[in-house]
């Protein structure tokens, strides 16, 4: 055993009993198939289940940002679970009742457009369908969609309570959706009007801000005269005949309504309030005055189309301006415009308005320009900004009740946040939530869709509007009020966010009054990207605060985008973008090809994406595992930062589960059930090291944990278990296990047990599968009955805390690298082992001994008071002088300390400097003073030692 001990692991490494189930070589995908069904079917992930009784229990509760049925996972979503499991798996070993509570969304959009591109390759339109056959075939669709998502959750380990699983379109929750609206209309906070919105021509339906994609296109501005309508004026002391307007929209003249100049613009000042005429149809309008114009574009003059703009609708509310429609629901030009032009789709009809001004050389000239188009991103439809009749939520109203005290609902959900009831990680955006909501327009929460919630309200003959939450309920508010007739269903759909911002208390069954609405909200932390806290975050704390009284969550975790590695973002049509599942399972490289261009319509684009991932991914990608996926995202979770992924760094995270693997393996085989402490121990100076070293890792860990610092967290237990575990510790414990006496061996058994399994549990929440497997095959069969998903976590010992004993490790490990550096100076091999004579502390010298030999390859250390006056390479470790036993040439060796004698002045001098600093002196703490003294008196006796080293091999010379 003692041979084999000291040796790599090899086929020579026997294991005994646990040879048949601890195969050499670890396989993820064997062991994670295993072990998620094991924890569902022992119901460790249940709420209420497995809480410690002995302290205060707390909840931890956590909901799901739903993710869309849309199809798959993608990385955002990898990384958004991998960071809230964390939380729950550490949660749940702390001792707390956690609540992970999963869901899915039934995206209305997103999901519509998802079947009617399956059904148009079928030559099957939706219209053609009809609408009760077209929701069949969502509903077909959300059933296949939403298992897959279900089962790539469960594939990333995620340990959610899948009995409270839901989806926002639910019996339960369609129930809450339609009593919020009823609620809110009731109490004037629900409105139907007709405003300006995102209108998308090609879906048919207002689209929300969040789905406004902008594209930066090569465009046109064209300068037009708007001549004057009546006798020329003078402006300084130029006969003013005309007004020229810079415009990227020529097509939209005929909607036109005023022209607008800055009010501090002296070069239009005397024109405010004279008339121009529009071209093409000669009809007049005003010159006004608003101070949202910029001088500095174009020519400081801008037309004003309020039917077709946004801010162009703000001034003529402001101004009182008379707003005319010109384009259809498709975007073609409508009646209102002159007859040549009725009929023509956008582009086209910019092309004849434009050749129609020149012809009335009204044009005056032409110039490309770089122009922003508002875009669908789910149809990739150019949208046209249209007045319609929409359902509003009134985020600015004041509520006129003694609860909310006269405040609007963006001023509720403001106050929230100002008083830190909820807070930001980071905190910095806690100033973007506050801009946002101090300038927040009402919000359009109607959609012309299909598939959605459906808007419960109907309308009477002579158009009265009756909100219930049944039609039965509606017709006896009808006939109660005298009115009779049929009543008609509103067509529309509740836009997506309205029933995700109702989540954090529908999913716990509100508007009942349930055990878990009362115990679980507000929920402990929400974990979401930067890019919905307007979309999502700001209307869950509206309306949770305004229809429950309650917050929604304490914290919010604000994550950024998962880019590619060149921090470019994932996208179909960039051919960058990466499955999980693929990074778990592994893809070969054809099949990720045809996953890449699949559905690409562009022949060039998809030979760029197919020859890049050829490029990238010759041999495909190789299946690393979830543990090394979930460790990746954990590393790279650094609060409110994009996140380039890189797969060589998960890659390299999968090297790290091998090493693991191949610890417990060695300690399998020299110190299984050596857990219990006796009297027949005597730990070693690296016993005592390794144990201090971890408490200190604990101690890191805990404060990651509080600040929700994952990337600290997955850098301290890294670094402890590669660096110091595994490279120095094991190295040191096969000294020990050679040559100690029994109680030294029981006590390095007892401490390579102990701090392996301390290791994994401190692992668990962030690699879940390997952890569980290797806690399994350490332990004694008793415990093969329960998880370590429910065992303790570790908690500081701060007994073990030895700050001396880790100061003289640095000692030993500076000793051993000087050694090696002049092992290497000298070109000594490895195979040869040679002769070491030190000098220093006697009785650390004695004990660093074993270790300085088998770690540097050494025949014996003799320690003496004086070095021998020979021509040997010395080095000097602060009061520590090492000598190899060996010949040397004399010049080199002279030659080799002068360059280090300059390296130690260069020291010696910067820390004079530091020393010579009144204000360090005065300002940096005590401790740290006189560390810097010491290092100084250290760094002189250097100099002083490796002086008259050089003296004496110049005397032998």
């Amino acid at each position: 055993m003692n041979k084999s001990v000291l040796n790599e692991y090899t086929k020579k490494d026997i294991l005994s009993n646990d040879e048949d189930n601890f195969s050499k070589s670890f396989d993820p995908s064997s062991i994670e198939k295993k072990w998620y069904s094991k924890w569902e079917e022992k119901g460790y992930f249940k709420s209420g289940q497995y809480v410690k009784t002995d302290k205060n229990i707390e909840d931890f509760v956590i909901q799901f940002p739903p993710p869309n049925v849309t199809g798959t996972l993608h990385m955002g979503h990898a990384f958004n679970q991998t960071v809230m499991d964390c939380l729950v798996r550490y949660h749940r070993m702390s001792g707390d009742n956690t609540v992970f509570i999963p869901g899915t969304d039934h995206a209305g959009i997103a999901t519509q457009m998802v079947v009617e591109r399956q059904l148009d390759k079928k030559n099957i339109s939706r219209s053609n369908l009809g609408k009760e056959k077209f929701i069949e075939e969502i509903w077909k669709w959300k059933n296949q969609s939403g298992n897959t998502i279900t089962n790539q959750v469960k594939r990333l380990g995620v340990s959610a309570d899948w009995d409270k699983e839901y989806f926002t379109m639910d019996n339960k929750m369609s129930i809450g959706v339609i009593e919020a609206f009823v609620r809110l209309y009731k109490d004037g906070l629900i409105y139907r009007g007709k405003r300006l919105v995102n209108w998308d021509p090609h879906l048919l339906t207002a689209v929300s801000d969040l789905e406004v994609v902008t594209e930066e296109v090569n465009g046109y501005m064209w300068y037009i005269s708007y001549p004057l309508s009546k006798e020329f004026i003078k402006n300084h002391d130029h006969e003013v005949k005309e007004i020229i307007v810079a415009t990227t929209r020529p097509e939209t003249i005929f909607a036109d309504s005023a022209i607008c100049v800055n009010p501090k613009d002296h070069r239009y000042i005397n024109l405010v309030g004279k008339t121009v005429n529009i071209p093409l149809i000669n009809k007049k309008i005003p010159i006004i005055a608003d101070d949202f114009v910029d001088m500095d574009f174009g020519t400081g003059c801008v037309k004003i189309t309020p039917a077709h703009d946004f801010s162009d609708y703000e001034c003529a509310v402001r101004h009182n301006l008379p707003i005319i429609e010109i384009f259809t629901k498709n975007a073609h030009l409508n009646n209102n415009v002159p007859e040549k032009y009725r009929g023509l789709e956008r582009v086209q009809a910019r092309k004849i308005v434009v050749e129609d001004i020149k012809k009335s050389n009204s044009l005056v000239k032409e110039e490309e320009h770089l122009i922003m188009i508002p875009k669908g991103d789910r149809s990739g439809a150019i949208l046209e900004p249209m007045i319609t009749n929409q359902w509003f939520v009134s985020v600015s109203k004041n509520i006129n009740n003694e609860v909310f005290n006269n405040k609007s609902l963006a001023q509720i959900a403001l106050e929230e946040v100002e008083s830190n009831r909820i807070k930001f990680y980071p905190e910095n955006w806690k100033n973007t939530y506050r801009q946002w909501l101090n300038n927040i327009q009402d919000w359009c929460i109607s959609r012309q869709l299909w598939w959605g919630h459906s808007i419960p309200a109907w309308y009477s003959e002579d158009g009265q509007i009756f909100v219930a939450r049944s039609e039965e309920e509606a017709y006896k508010e009808a006939l109660s009020l005298g009115v009779t007739g049929i009543l008609t269903k509103d067509p529309d759909v509740l836009d997506t966010w309205f029933s995700s911002a109702l989540v954090p208390f529908t999913t716990l069954g509100w508007p009942n009054d349930t055990l878990d609405l009362n115990k679980y909200l507000p929920s402990s932390i929400l974990v979401t990207g930067f890019d919905i806290i307007f979309f999502w975050v700001t209307r869950m704390i509206m309306l949770t605060k305004y229809l429950t009284g309650k917050i929604p969550f304490r914290d919010v975790y604000i994550h950024g985008l998962v880019r590619d590695s060149d921090g470019q973002k994932m996208s179909k049509s960039k051919g960058n973008t990466l499955d999980p599942i693929d990074i778990i399972d592994g893809i070969d490289l054809e099949k990720l090809v045809e996953k890449r261009i699949f559905g690409l319509f562009n022949n060039k684009q998809a030979i760029s994406i197919e020859k890049n991932t050829r490029k990238q991914f010759p041999s495909g990608i190789t299946g690393l595992g979830t543990d090394s996926l979930r460790f990746t995202m954990a590393s790279y979770a650094t609060l409110g930062r994009d996140i380039n992924f890189d797969i060589k760094r998960c890659e390299g995270y999968n090297n790290f589960c091998n090493k693991l693997w191949n610890a417990s393996r060695f300690v399998l085989m020299n110190a299984k059930n050596h857990s219990a402490i006796d009297d027949n121990v005597e730990f070693s100076f690296a016993d005592k090291w390794i144990r201090s070293r971890l408490q200190n890792t604990i101690l890191e860990v805990e404060k990651g944990f509080s600040e929700y610092r994952l990337d600290n967290i997955s850098t301290s237990i890294y670094r402890f278990v590669w660096d110091e575990f595994c490279d120095w510790y094991l190295e040191m414990a096969k000294v020990n296990l050679q040559k100690s006496t029994d109680s030294q061996k029981n006590a390095t058994k007892i401490t390579l047990f102990n701090v392996l399994e301390t290791i994994l549990r401190l692992l668990h929440p962030i690699m879940p599968f390997i952890t569980e497997e290797l806690w399994q095959k350490i332990q004694m069969p008793s415990l093969n009955e329960t998880s370590i998903s429910i065992q303790s976590y570790p908690k500081v010992n701060i007994n073990e805390v030895d700050q001396d004993i880790e100061n003289r490790f640095l000692d030993l490990k500076l000793q051993i690298e000087s050694i090696r550096a002049l092992r290497g100076k000298m070109n000594i091999p490895p195979s040869l082992k040679v002769p070491l004579i030190a000098k220093g502390n006697k009785k650390e010298l004695s004990i660093n001994s074993p270790y300085l030999i088998y770690f540097a390859k050494l025949d014996k250390i003799e320690i003496v008071d004086d070095l021998p006056k020979i021509n040997a390479p010395l080095q000097v470790v602060g009061s520590t002088h090492i000598m190899l036993n060996v010949k040397i040439d004399p010049k080199e060796e002279l030659s080799r300390l002068n360059k280090e004698l300059l390296k130690i002045s260069q020291e010696i001098e910067k820390s004079k400097v530091k020393l010579g600093n009144i204000g360090f002196l005065k300002n940096a703490p005590v401790e740290i003073v006189e560390k810097e003294k010491t290092k100084l008196d250290l760094l002189e006796n250097t100099l002083i030692s490796i002086r008259n080293k050089c003296i004496e091999i110049e005397v032998i010379e």
